[in-house]
């Protein structure tokens, strides 16, 4: 059932965001030049890599994510727009509306038994840790959280994170991390 309804809501969706999908891509071209779309592998179900699809908010080449972010990715970033391209994940099958977002493959050999849990269900657009303080939040706060959603998944719980989501957005919270320019990157738990 959760994935019929993935795949209804992502439909309606694109569908009615189509204008704001087109023009957010007409700008990022404008803004960045080519390519329109950034793509990485990350880990999905069952730790198992997809290409997660999303706008480009940074320009290509060598620097830190700071020197290469520019004014445009950084609103984008904060409208979450450059989200909307996996909504094509979603309807793929790769992700879900809610989960826990997911991460870098490189990241996968760095969890702990615990944290890598995360990966029992299919990773999400949004989440918990995206509506608890998103980027502001540390890497121990983020794994609670998306272990206390793989927990307690429910549709109730999905709608209110949904319905979160919008608030988040809207105040443009958690954006970035305390000194980066987007997050640290996670480099694992000491042992």
């Amino acid at each position: 059932m959760r994935r019929s309804l993935d795949l209804l809501a992502a439909l309606a969706a694109v569908l009615l965001l189509a204008p704001v999908i087109a023009a957010t891509a007409v700008f990022v071209r404008a803004a960045l030049g080519g390519p329109v779309l950034f793509r990485q592998e990350r880990a999905g179900l069952r730790g198992e890599p997809f290409t997660l699809v999303k706008f480009r908010s940074m320009r290509e080449g060598p620097g830190t994510d700071a020197e290469r972010l520019t004014a445009a990715g950084r609103f984008l970033r904060a409208c979450s727009l450059d989200e909307l391209p996996a909504l094509w994940n979603v309807l793929r099958g790769d992700m879900s509306l809610i989960g826990p977002r997911p991460l870098p493959v490189a990241y996968l050999d760095r969890y702990t038994d615990e944290q890598r849990r995360r990966h029992d269900v299919r990773p999400g657009i949004t989440g918990l840790a995206q509506v608890r303080g998103r980027n502001a939040l540390s890497w121990e706060q983020k794994f609670a959280y998306d272990l206390e959603y793989v927990a307690n998944r429910s549709l109730a719980l999905d709608l209110r994170i949904l319905a979160e989501t919008v608030r988040t957005v809207l105040r443009r919270d958690g954006i970035t991390a305390e000194g980066a320019a987007t997050a640290h990157e996670f480099e694992g738990v000491p042992r």
